[in-house]
């Protein structure tokens, strides 16, 4: 549960690199509230000593003092408006950079678990209602209340008894404060999370526009978005009933206490307790207390949204990173390391182990390839290796270095990995290749694409190697996007390789050229691959059945036809030649 406390303390640290500019922006918003209650005595002067005594000289002193206050309000209001802004800006750009950061630590499993549209509703929506908060709404408050407090004591000074009535008024103002803000949050951070919702089907049914619209489900979709943007709008709606009911009664209280006072005041006058100059003073120091009660009561709202918003930011902060421990480097390997999984226990959750006590050993330069129905943990191999699940129980290690000991970048640095789905950028040919290595030349990513059989096709395109792929490579056919992977992971060049090779859906041609790029890309390195034909599983030296996260056997294509089973039946129906 995260507590106001909390959000003041973490608004506090992201504040404290710029004191500098708080301070100034601080004394700025001061300034600007002690020349408007300095106004009010100018305003007193001006009726007694010029309008009511009618002497000419004093008047226009007076004027002058009242012309000088106010161009020294206005200086200061714009320092304090353009600091406070700076500072909004400021603060929303270290929140989206520290957010973005964390995310990037985040393990696969919170991202299976907490859809995208939400994630990005957090990262945009929230931190520019942050934005606003501390670059307008904050300083209206912080200016309000030093002017309410410096009217307060200047109307004591004025006139005590009439003081004393503005007092009287001052509880009808703090219990719908205490009875409506509160719901006031509820319902802002109510409204934000139905914007997160309608932000993860955008996110969802745009990216998968195909389908949808192979289907036939954009009137289904289009009912779906409908519904969660009217829940959306019911939520704001009932957020900006108890925020208007705020403003309202606050107002209503503030209004009628002035007209109040201002009935008192001027049976003083009439009678002589206090002159027509105190008076003015006195009400211009009320109105201005009043409206300062109702600036706050006005932004409290926001202050509210600024709050909840806050929250979510710092649940999403406080979302556990990747925890491995390890704090060893591991140098870059210069030859291909032995991969051990020693007596592995390991579970998605808690009631359904996947491995149990599980051990397989990798020798050194050697490809094996992992066969087996779905779920017996071909995938799962991959994502603990990588780190990317802590395992309950037993070792994992890169010749005598166990995982857990290394830090994860270097871990990783050891390993290249190319997906089943290859993963294109929305860039240029030449950033996606080089992305695995990022202070290569031209030259080598060039060489890297001639080895992967992909340097033809990329010619070929309306600008070579600077084409724009679009997002998702949409430029790039199935075999295409293979190759571009595939020179990513040769360029990378590092001792351990991860294949999950999917050509099975490729056409005859598109097939051969990649079979040929992975040939190439496997010679010394210690390779383990999820494999899906035939031709792969004859390249590699051994393979690896896995049934329900045992090792069921293990041995060439040939050896395994003939003692196996369960591997004959695979790969005459898996195994396509």
């Amino acid at each position: 549960m995260i507590l106001t406390k909390d959000v003041l303390k973490w608004l506090a640290q992201l504040l404290a690199p710029y004191k500098l500019k708080v301070f100034f922006a601080i004394a700025a918003l001061t300034i600007a509230a002690g020349a408007w209650l300095l106004l009010g005595q100018g305003i007193k002067l001006t009726v007694d000593e010029g309008l009511t005594a009618g002497n000419i000289s004093r008047l226009d002193a007076a004027i002058g003092w009242v012309f000088l206050f106010a161009v020294v309000g206005c200086l200061a209001t714009y320092f304090r408006f353009y600091l406070m802004t700076w500072l909004g800006e400021r603060i929303s750009a270290d929140i989206r950079i520290q957010v973005y950061h964390h995310l990037l630590t985040l393990p696969p499993g919170f991202f299976a678990e907490t859809r995208t549209g939400e994630v990005i509703s957090r990262f945009t929506n929230d931190t520019s209602v942050i934005q606003t908060v501390v670059g307008m709404s904050l300083s209206m408050a912080l200016r309000s209340l030093v002017g309410f407090v410096g009217a307060l004591v200047l109307m004591t000074i004025t006139s005590p008894m009439l003081t004393l009535c503005v007092l009287l008024a001052v509880p009808f103002i703090l219990v719908p404060l205490k009875l409506i803000a509160p719901k006031v949050r509820l319902y802002s951070r109510q409204s934000q999370d139905r914007i997160a919702d309608m932000g993860s089907q955008i996110d969802e049914t745009l990216h998968e526009i195909m389908v949808v619209q192979a289907f036939n489900a954009v009137a289904s979709e289009q009912r779906k978005f409908t519904a969660k943007v009217t829940s959306a709008l019911q939520a704001a709606s009932t957020r900006i009933h108890y925020r208007s009911m705020l403003i309202g009664v606050i107002m209503l209280v503030s209004m009628v206490s002035v007209i109040a006072i201002g009935w008192l005041g001027i049976r003083q006058v009439m009678t002589g307790q206090i002159s027509a100059g105190q008076l003015s003073a006195f009400l211009f120091y009320a109105v201005l207390a009043g409206s300062s009660i109702a600036t706050i009561s006005e932004v409290l709202g926001d202050i509210q949204r600024g709050v909840g918003a806050s929250e979510r930011l710092l649940e999403l902060l406080a979302t556990q990173a990747n925890n491995n421990s390890g704090v060893k480097n591991l140098p870059g390997l210069t030859t291909p390391p032995e991969i051990v999984f020693n007596q592995v226990d390991f579970a998605y959750s808690k009631n359904h182990p996947l491995f149990t006590r599980f051990s397989l050993t990798i020798a050194a330069g050697e490809c094996v390839a992992l066969v087996g129905p779905s779920g017996a943990g071909k995938s799962s191999l991959f994502q603990l290796l990588q780190y990317f699940y802590p395992i309950q129980a037993g070792s994992i290690s890169l010749d005598e270095h166990k995982i857990t000991e290394l830090t994860l970048e270097s871990l990783r640095q050891q390993i290249a990995l190319v997906p089943q789905e290859p993963v294109i950028f929305a860039s240029t040919v030449m950033d996606n290749i080089r992305y695995g290595r990022p202070d290569a030349s031209e030259e080598e990513v060039i060489d890297a694409a001639k080895q992967a059989f992909a340097d033809d096709f990329i010619n070929e395109l309306s600008e070579g190697y600077h084409t724009q792929l679009g997002e998702r490579g949409v430029k790039l056919s199935g075999g295409q996007r293979q190759r571009i992977a595939i020179a990513r992971a040769i360029l990378a060049d590092r001792p351990v390789l991860l294949l999950d090779e999917a050509t099975s859906a490729l056409d005859a041609v598109s097939e051969h050229k990649v079979q040929q790029a992975l040939r190439y890309l496997i010679k010394g390195r210690t390779t383990l691959v999820i494999a899906h034909r035939l031709a792969t599983v004859q390249m590699c030296d051994r393979i690896v059945v896995l049934e329900k996260g045992t090792v069921r056997a293990s041995g060439t294509h040939d050896e395994l036809m003939k003692s196996d089973t369960l591997y004959k039946e695979y790969a005459e129906l898996q195994l396509i030649p």
